[in-house]
């Protein structure tokens, strides 16, 4: 393997298991004669590649200056509470995982939260529960 192909590596190699784990880094390490730290670095440089398995479901919530002004912080409080993880964190059966975004690009809906590839506009506090069931 040439090292210029490692972030094609890296990136099929999370595409196969939904994050990079550390046996396959110590694998490819071994096998190309790369060493650990080498590919560590390259894939902690970028915030695409994940070392821990997310969950079912990724929660994002906005917290853009449009979602900030309307109260996403609050909903990210709650979310927290609710699901009792911090930001980047996932649940322990992996049903949620709980990111920050700066921008989902949809302002006019502020404030937003996106669970895996649908859109909760002009989300309020109240409407957090029935969110979570209804994914």
């Amino acid at each position: 393997m040439e090292r210029e192909n490692l972030l094609a590596i890296l990136k099929s190699i999370q595409e196969q298991y939904g994050y990079i784990p550390e046996r396959v880094i110590l694998n490819l390490s071994k096998k190309n004669r790369i060493p650990e730290t080498e590919i560590f670095s390259v894939a902690s440089f970028y915030k695409h590649f994940r070392f821990k398995p997310q969950g079912k479901k990724v929660i994002k919530i906005c917290l853009g200056t449009a979602c900030h002004v309307k109260g996403a912080e609050i909903l990210l409080n709650d979310l927290k509470e609710k699901l009792k993880i911090e930001i980047g964190e996932t649940t322990e059966d992996r049903k949620y995982t709980l990111e920050r975004v700066a921008c989902i690009g949809c302002c006019a809906l502020a404030p937003c939260v996106m669970i895996n590839e649908k859109v909760y506009a002009k989300v309020k506090r109240t409407h957090i529960e029935e969110i979570l069931k209804d994914e």
